[in-house]
């Protein structure tokens, strides 16, 4: 493996000095290129979808209920696609799963524009559930290339997840503004020009994508060499056989993620509700994207430093500030009613977010088998998509049927919810235990 050009010790920015050593290897810049193009509409659909559906139909509650759906819908999907991802490689699978995601945006965009009957629109945002993990895919892709450099894993999978909190600071914002601007429609449907643009890039860089599992499955003992299988029925004693979901430590991990994405569900769209009902709703997307801000701002700093202790030990204290920070909402909502004081205490909430899913990351990565990585990555993805859906479909009855400033009680109870899975799963005999980071 190419190894990237050591820095001078004299320089003096050292935060920077380990990202820069990433973009070193040969394909890396090209490749996260293309994946930051595909990645951007990631948070753009949902908030396009609540605008659109709720500005239309009227009923917030309907468009939690219609993007929880296709949520739920991706979660039941995405470890599918993910399965076909590393048996077949990224490229002959994202594409294909990509357009059929597509098809399905355009399909919600034309139901909502002619006034179609309400259940067409669960119909169609159900069948964007192929839209291909972008980030899992890329985690994957830097896994390979820094498998025996896990420092610089560290350091790769905290930029992956700023660069999830940048996609999902800048998409809400662009989604606002475009539905707000333009016409209702028109987040989604740049959205889904976005999304197929950038898997075409990314999945165009080759020479960066890991081996497909069906290309590489060790053969039989005694055999000549691998064998090569593209069938879903394989050897009991390949790694290719072993589910991630079976792996040690794994359940309690993936409900720790379905916890979080309640969190981060229930924000998303009470805040959406909290800023309309100010008449503001145009102001909600940045103010979503404070959040993002301080996540991204908390992840790249967590990657320039080297962490101590194993991450089974960091993930509940992690998950116990994004806690403590999630309150931050709630107590502005409840206290002042004014819009900026919330946007401030997002932008402090965000902070302990980016630590936590790089901890969380780092366990799976760490109990996955390797011919299975953007499997166990989805799958700790669809806790997460599980949770997002709970906590719109929450947040958006709440709102309507409560008030907005109680629906802040959402967030923090999914958040507590996660320390309490992460303390139980550290006294149970299979919590993840690895050494190091």
């Amino acid at each position: 493996m190419p190894q990237p050009p050591a820095d001078e010790p004299s320089r003096p920015v050292v935060l920077i000095t380990p990202y820069r050593r990433l973009f070193a290897l040969p394909g890396t810049r090209a490749f996260t290129l293309g994946n930051l193009i595909a990645r951007l509409p990631m948070g753009m659909f949902s908030v396009s979808a609540v605008i659109m559906i709720a500005g239309s139909r009227g009923s917030y509650a309907l468009a939690g209920a219609v993007t929880a759906t296709g949520l739920a819908a991706t979660a039941l999907v995405a470890p599918w696609t993910a399965r076909l991802v590393d048996r077949h490689g990224q490229a002959r699978v994202a594409v294909p799963a990509t357009v059929i995601a597509v098809l399905g945006s355009l399909a919600l965009l034309l139901c909502v524009r002619l006034g179609a009957p309400d259940w067409t629109l669960f119909l169609c945002y159900a069948a964007t559930a192929t839209t291909p993990n972008t980030g899992g895919m890329s985690r994957a892709r830097w896994a390979h290339l820094l498998r025996d450099d896990p420092a610089a894993r560290h350091t790769a999978n905290s930029f992956e997840q700023a660069a999830d909190e940048l996609c999902f600071m800048l998409g809400p914002i662009l989604a606002a503004f475009l539905c707000t601007a333009l016409f209702p429609e028109a987040g989604t449907l740049v959205g889904g020009v976005l999304l197929l643009t950038g898997v075409l890039v990314f999945a165009s860089q080759r020479s960066t994508e890991p081996p497909a599992s069906g290309r590489r499955t060790p053969g039989p003992p005694g055999s000549s060499g691998p064998s090569v299988s593209f069938g879903l029925s394989v050897s009991s004693g390949s790694s290719a056989a072993r589910s991630p979901l079976r792996a040690p430590g794994m359940a309690p991990v993936l409900s720790v993620c379905l916890a979080m994405g309640a969190v981060f569900g229930s924000m998303e769209v009470v805040t959406i509700a909290f800023a309309d009902a100010r008449g503001q709703q145009s102001a909600a997307g940045v103010v979503l994207a404070l959040q993002a801000l301080g996540s991204c701002a908390a992840g790249l700093l967590y990657g320039a430093l080297k962490p101590g202790g194993p991450a089974s030990r960091r993930l509940p204290w992690c998950v116990a500030a994004m806690t403590a920070l999630m309150t931050l909402p709630l107590l502005a909502a409840t206290l002042t009613g004014s819009l900026p004081a919330l946007a401030l205490a997002l932008l402090l909430a965000g902070m302990a977010t980016a630590p936590t899913m790089i901890t969380t990351m780092t366990l799976v990565q760490h109990h996955t088998p390797e011919d299975r990585l953007n499997e166990g990555m989805t799958l700790a993805v669809t806790g997460l998509l599980g949770g997002i859906a709970c906590g719109a479909g929450a947040g958006g009855w709440v709102s309507e049927h409560v008030s907005v400033t109680a629906a802040y009680m959402v967030p923090v109870t999914a958040a507590a919810t996660a320390v309490l899975f992460s303390a139980l799963g550290q006294r149970r005999p299979d919590w993840p235990k690895p050494q190091g980071t």
